[in-house]
């Protein structure tokens, strides 16, 4: 039987990064006869995102509002779960303490979707546990093994994982991860990374790259172009310098290739960047690029050097290799395939990994000839296929390997199983009416009123 929810299915998102990656899925959630999307932005790269929406077509409900220069970590992920529980409950009501019977039209939402391993998808999972949401995770399972590297990335994910109820896992490995840390295989599915369904969707465009000093771009097809991009906050300072000193060196010992660097938007960023490869022959330093423009970049670069996370997983889409200026990696299939090499920030070691790619034809093929174990442009497809399982108890989406198990999924998520003769159905379980919520001081907190969904806890 259906769960007794709203077919509506919250997603979450708040930069460029998760845009991205969720377009795919929010496409196909749009094209769904039974299922809609309700996509919340949460304000934070406003620009940058809502030019992806807009591009892809794809309609937001709400905006938080929460982006401001200088906010901290912790005013960040406090202001998107103060203001997420505002747009919830000013949208659906309360949080139900309990919920039968079938699925109705203006009734809780079915999940909320968060994506990756941002601070502000962090704060959204915990808004949705605390309003009695169930979390799907897309782009599950991704670990480095230590949680300073990346920062806050990593801790984020971790808590992430221990909040949702289904586990949108690009690989095995990533399953294996996620069992490890006590997770139920059974709440896992292998989907790909949907940043390949993006990519190939983007790449297909052609788009224009619609820029003065990439104009050389249009009609140059033969000079090989090195793509180098650096943001990430562990490399902020010295490590992006460094980068930066590496691409200065190589410039200067290949001035046949050139090598095009997208400027961070982050003012700390593009300082270094600026300071370290200005006017230097053959770099081209260009403003962030629209993705279908750097798709298209992408496809075009004989290699790329990256700190970056989705690009590990996009470049070798088009057999290009990487080069990634981090220490740890969480996409350690690419590693193990073929496709990315680990060089950290050591200016020597980058110049000499890119110097034998640029000089031996067989090292470059060593990457470009490997598979992309990151997906196949099918994973928004199984994850609505999965969301459409979930809801309204559709045939198990076909898949290799185990399959997810809806009652585990649902069970975790805080639904009741009873049996019937028409087959096990599943309420939302009560939440306890004597519990009363109290601080560390013990001091009671005020529940909010049902009838002013708006009014914040007092003490």
């Amino acid at each position: 039987m259906p769960l007794p929810v709203s077919p509506e299915i919250l997603v979450v998102l708040g930069t460029r990064p998760e845009a991205i990656k969720l377009f795919p899925l929010i496409q196909r959630l749009q094209e769904h006869p039974r299922l809609r999307p309700v996509v919340v932005t949460t304000g934070q790269h406003k620009e940058l995102v809502d030019y992806v929406l807009q591009e892809t077509g794809c309609e937001v409900a709400g905006d938080l509002g929460v982006g401001r220069p200088g906010l901290t970590l912790n005013q960040l992920s406090s202001s998107v779960i103060a203001r997420l529980d505002e747009f919830v409950t000013g949208r659906y009501g309360p949080p139900p303490e309990h919920i039968s019977g079938r699925v109705r039209e203006d009734h809780y939402p079915a999940a909320c979707v968060v994506h990756g391993d941002t601070s502000s998808a962090a704060a959204a999972a915990v808004a949705a546990f605390h309003l009695r949401i169930p979390v799907v995770h897309v782009e599950a399972g991704l670990r480095t093994g230590t949680t300073l590297s990346p920062f806050p990335e990593e801790l984020n994910r971790q808590l992430i994982g221990r909040i949702a109820s289904f586990h949108a896992a690009p690989t095995r490995s990533n399953v294996q991860n996620l069992v490890r840390e006590g997770v139920e295989i059974g709440r896992t599915f292998v989907t790909g990374n949907t940043g390949i369904d993006a990519l190939q969707w983007a790449a297909a465009r052609q788009v224009p790259y619609g820029r003065p000093e990439l104009a050389w771009l249009e009609e140059d097809t033969t000079s090989r172009v090195v793509t180098v991009t650096a943001h990430r906050r562990e490399n902020w300072g010295g490590g992006i310098s460094n980068i930066m000193s590496a691409v200065h060196r190589l410039a200067d010992a290949y001035p046949d290739v050139r090598f095009v660097v997208p400027v961070h938007a982050n003012p700390r960023v593009a300082d270094a960047v600026r300071e370290g490869l200005k006017d230097v022959p053959g770099v081209v330093l260009t403003d962030p690029m629209e993705y279908q423009t750097f798709a298209r970049l992408l496809a075009r670069s004989y290699l790329v050097v990256t700190d970056s996370g989705g690009i590990q997983e996009e470049a070798p889409t088009f057999g290009v290799p990487v080069l990634v200026a981090r220490t740890t990696t969480e996409r350690t299939e690419g590693v193990e395939a073929g496709t990315l090499e680990l060089v950290g920030t050591d200016p020597d070691r980058i110049v000499a990994a890119a110097s034998r790619v640029l000089d031996d034809p067989a090292a470059h093929a060593a990457f470009s000839r490997q598979a992309n174990p990151y997906g196949d442009g099918h994973a928004a497809e199984r994850i609505v296929a999965a969301a459409e399982h979930l809801v309204f108890n559709t045939p198990v989406p076909h898949m290799s390997g185990l399959s997810f198990v809806r009652s585990q999924v649902l069970e975790w998520a805080g639904f009741e199983r009873t049996d019937s003769i028409e087959g096990p159905v599943f309420i939302r379980e009560p939440v306890p009416v004597d519990h009363v919520a109290q601080d560390v001081e013990d001091v009671v907190i005020k529940s909010k009123s049902a009838a002013d969904p708006y009014a914040q806890g007092t003490v």
